[in-house]
């Protein structure tokens, strides 16, 4: 099995610990190990010289696997390698709320074992397609997200003001901080935050959630996933940020954004034991799960 490891170029004690283990692992399985470049300047020595570690920069479909050691703005950021080439992606979790990594450290080998031995699932999460006219050069080549397309104000306090309209009819100008117009994987993240809802990953469904508007009746809206998106920006400043998952790019007021659902999906390896809603249980209603 040909592997590709990812994580953030910082490093802490939980993560070297993960990566360690991942790799002793990997190799006792006799994988293909490749690690990001950065992300290996950021080992110790003895994993930066093991020759039988290799390094990527670039990704292609001779990968069966990409593993993200972190939290899930990590897999956020490790998709940007994956895109449209279907790698299985597997996380492995050393932050906080790990709705995407979902595998502790405790339990990496043996949820890699059953991995290997092809006892998984796999989820597949729809994202989401962005173009903006005129054309962003920042966006040219990543242009989509799994989370979440946000609009927001940038260098003012003042709200502006998204003239948002769904398959070419008027819906209405929002008047507020933002819009966030967000996937089921990316329901439990900023938009959940802003009041959005949460959505369960394999509904056919966006949420649309201003953020902190000026209206009171200014509700999150649920959309079929076959809507397309246009947004108009008009505020007291020249230009708006939008953020595409963790990336972000300054727009002109002129610009309009369009949204719609990607054509391809991320393939989210889960162990047979896992479920959305045992994990919403865990992190989100009512803390840990007693009843295992």
């Amino acid at each position: 099995m040909k592997v590709a490891i990812y994580g953030q170029n910082y490093i802490k004690e939980t993560t070297q610990t993960a990566v360690e283990k991942l790799i002793d692992v990997l190799l006792e399985k006799h994988a293909e190990v490749f690690i990001e470049q950065e992300f290996l300047y950021t080992q110790i020595e003895e994993i930066q010289q093991n020759p039988k570690i290799d390094t990527f920069n670039a990704l292609d479909t001779s990968f069966d696997l990409l593993i993200s050691v972190g939290g899930d703005g990590t897999i956020l950021r490790a998709i940007a390698y994956v895109g449209d080439l279907g790698i299985p992606v597997v996380g492995i979790n050393t932050g906080r709320l790990g709705f995407l990594a979902t595998i502790q450290i405790a339990d990496i080998e043996t949820a890699l074992t059953e991995i290997f031995n092809g006892d998984y699932k796999i989820s597949e999460r729809s994202l989401l397609s962005v173009s903006t006219n005129p054309e962003h050069q920042d966006i040219l080549n990543t242009h989509f997200a799994l989370n979440e397309i946000a609009i927001s104000r940038k260098n003012t306090t003042s709200m502006i003001t998204i003239e948002t309209h769904l398959n070419g009819e008027f819906l209405t100008s929002y008047w507020a901080d933002g819009l966030i117009l967000s996937t089921p994987t990316g329901s439990t993240g900023y938009s959940l935050s802003c009041g959005g809802p949460v959505i369960a990953p394999n509904a056919k469904n966006f949420a649309l959630t201003p953020i902190a508007p000026h209206n009171l009746s200014a509700r999150p809206l649920i959309l079929p996933d076959s809507t397309t998106v246009t947004l108009r920006v008009n505020g007291r400043e020249d230009q708006f940020l939008m953020s595409l998952d963790s990336r972000i790019v300054t727009l002109s007021n002129t610009t309009t954004v369009t949204v719609k659902k990607a054509d391809f999906v991320i393939k989210m390896v889960e162990l047979l034991d896992e479920t959305f809603l045992r994990t919403l249980r865990k992190k989100l209603l009512w803390g840990e799960d007693r009843r295992n």
